[in-house]
């Protein structure tokens, strides 16, 4: 840029002091304008976007400015907003109105009770609800939440999850004691939570406030149904395995809707059970009564794995929340049963009386006939195999043990099978070979069992052998299967006529004359061994022409005897027959009733019978069998009478 010559400068100067002056002004003069020539000169368009830009980075921090300057004077009045309305609640809770009634920890709520209490047995609890407030307490509730599978009563056969309770008003410093009695189900050994809490209002307040009490924890000392498991330990892979489950009330109530469940572990095959699954692994047991005898589920099927592997069956019992439930809602009880998986050099089994698996029952002075299968599972062959056979529990006549191709071993209660015994077919056992020994015993007689309760014995079968590994050198080898036997009890019955001796008092002619009635007395007696019995029953039919003499004429009273007029049946509902009743001295389980026979002519000279078809059945605790025991019908030939004739027992005219 050129500076201005000084004398131009000079001129602008007087210029605009003449201007400005009020004197000079008029006198100036307007000189002409000079015609600006019409020379357009090109501006290139990068310099007008480039101000373009400029301007609009002028503008646009004024805008920011004034927008951050708002959001800042809200963000000062929100938090002087905060703080205010934090002050007051402050004020409110602490000092002001509001301080006394929503205070939670000024409401006490504790829970009392036994420490450990018995699953399913009705258990009392109290709650105790304190209130160390200034005012008092409205419409308040308590609000009882209870563990899963929780019941109000024995007899209701669903779970209730909670209970509220009106408590209506609790005055300043005043306390309320709630009991509370409910059913708890769980695990022995295992812990289940309860909690409350209370709902309430306070004098102006529409609010609710609650109040919660900590955690009550309830042990359990025992379950209200135990389980138990039969079965081997170990089993060969894909042979045929049996596992015994039996369920146990341990209850002084009735059990609801009771379910078992077993986990199958991998490669179990399910082949049957008795009773039948509903559903794979779950069986219905319904209502389980106290002191019920066992529940019983037999399990059959298959086990494959490779050798040392172990396998777990978990049963779980339990009851469901209602019958809509596809499983256990609540665990009662859960047991593992494990099972090794091997494929032994021998593989071995037993089968005692035709039973394979579990445990086999047989009677007191009956015969045992036990035979052992064996198969060599390797494909080398075995050399110098031995089988023994040990008995073990109840002691046995060794006199009466007997095997064509083993040695029975008095020293330990054994029986030996090796080449010696066995003609040579023990010294080399080729690879799958096969076969089987056998022995048979005597079970001792009741007169020897009487003291003993639950009688049982086990045989237990090892294998010995020897085979050359694949480096050459000799391996001994081992295998081991058990079977258990249990003993049933020795039930007897007999029945009874007499006259003479007839307790209630004869009547009548003796011997009995056509058309004329004599009056007897029927006695019943009932004796048992080793084991107990459950639901024991007798029934028997009193033909046409004998009658009884009604229901007051039966003794003791105390059993529960009936008639049917009508056919002529007579049940006595035994129950439970004890170990060792009517043995060794003890009194036997008997009734007596008294009958009426009124002979026809079409029976001159003949013994009528006065009682037939006598039953006797039940349930063997031990066995878990049903036993079934029949007695001779009695008639007019009274030889347990004294004082009786035998010609007084034929009809006259």
């Amino acid at each position: 840029m050129v500076d201005p010559m000084p004398n131009d400068e000079e001129k602008m100067n007087r210029l605009r002091r003449a201007m400005y002056s009020r004197s000079l002004a008029p006198k100036l003069k307007e000189h002409q304008r000079r015609a600006l020539e019409d020379d357009r000169t090109d501006v290139s368009e990068d310099w007008k976007r480039q101000y373009q830009e400029l301007q609009g980075a002028t503008v646009a921090p004024r805008i920011f400015l004034r927008l951050r300057s708002v959001v800042r004077w809200l963000g000062i009045a929100l938090v002087i907003f905060l703080i205010g309305v934090a002050g007051f609640l402050t004020y409110y809770f602490t000092i002001g109105g509001g301080a006394t009634t929503a205070t939670s920890g000024k409401i006490g709520i504790s829970i009392s009770g036994p420490s450990r209490v018995s699953g399913g047995e009705l258990t009392e609890l109290q709650i105790t609800i304190s209130n160390r407030g200034e005012t008092g307490l409205e419409l308040a509730d308590l609000v009882v939440m209870y563990p899963p599978g929780t019941r109000m009563s024995p007899s209701i056969p669903t779970d209730v999850p909670g209970q509220r309770i009106p408590i209506g008003a609790i005055k300043s410093a005043g306390v309320v004691n709630v009991p509370i009695r409910a059913v708890f189900s769980g695990a022995e050994g295992g812990q289940a939570v309860l909690k409350a809490r209370l709902e309430y209002r306070v004098t102006g307040s529409s609010a609710v406030f609650v109040s919660e009490s900590e955690n009550y924890f309830i042990i359990f000392s025992s379950s209200p149904i135990s389980v138990s498991i039969e079965g081997n330990t170990e089993t060969v892979s894909g042979q045929p395995i049996a596992l015994i489950v039996n369920v146990t009330s341990n209850a002084t109530a009735p059990i609801k809707d009771v379910m078992l469940s077993v986990g199958y572990p991998f490669g179990f095959a399910f082949s049957s059970a008795s009773p039948k699954q509903i559903r794979p692994g779950v069986w219905e047991l319904g209502d389980i009564m106290p002191g019920a005898s066992a529940r019983t589920i037999t399990l059959n099927g298959t086990l494959s794995g490779e050798p040392g592997d172990e396998r777990v069956f978990r049963v779980a019992l339990g009851t469901r929340k209602s019958k809509d439930s596809q499983g256990i809602d609540t665990i009662f009880s859960e047991t593992p049963f494990r099972m090794a998986v091997s494929k032994p050099f021998l593989g071995l089994s037993i089968s005692v009386n035709g039973s394979n698996g579990g445990s086999a029952v047989v009677t007191p002075g009956g015969n045992v006939n036990a035979v052992v299968t064996w198969k060599n599972n390797l494909t080398t062959e075995i050399r110098d195999a031995v089988v023994v056979a040990r008995l073990s529990g109840l002691a046995i006549d060794g006199s009466t043990v007997r095997s064509n191709d083993g040695f029975y071993r008095s020293s330990d209660n054994s029986v030996l099978w090796d080449k010696t015994t066995t003609s040579g077919t023990f010294a080399i056992v080729s690879a799958g070979a096969s076969g089987s020994v056998n022995f048979n015993f005597q079970i001792p007689p009741s007169d020897i069992l009487q003291t003993i309760k639950n009688p049982s014995l086990n045989i237990t079968v090892h294998a010995a052998g020897k085979r050359l590994s694949e480096s050459g050198v000799s391996e001994s080898l081992q295998s081991t299967v058990s079977q258990k036997i249990k003993v049933a009890s020795d039930l007897g019955i007999a029945a009874e006529g007499y006259y003479h001796d007839n307790p209630f008092g004869a009547s009548g002619t003796l011997p009995p004359q056509s058309g004329k009635e004599t009056t007897y007395a029927l006695r019943l007696v009932v004796t048992n061994t080793t084991n107990k019995i459950k639901n024991a029953k007798l029934t028997a039919v009193m033909p046409s022409y004998v009658r009884s003499l009604g229901p007051s004429m039966f003794a003791p009273f105390s059993e529960k005897i009936s008639f049917n007029i009508g056919d002529g049946s007579v049940t006595w509902n035994i129950g439970d027959i004890e170990p060792g009743v009517g043995v060794n001295g003890t009194p036997p389980r008997q009734a007596a009733f008294a009958i009426g026979f009124t002979p026809s002519t079409s029976q001159i000279g003949t013994q009528p019978v006065l009682l037939q078809d006598i039953s006797l059945t039940g349930t063997d605790v031990a066995t878990g069998e049903s036993v079934s025991r029949s007695a001779p019908d009695v008639t007019t030939n009274l030889v347990n009478d004294s004082g009786f004739s035998a010609t007084e027992a034929v009809v006259v005219r």
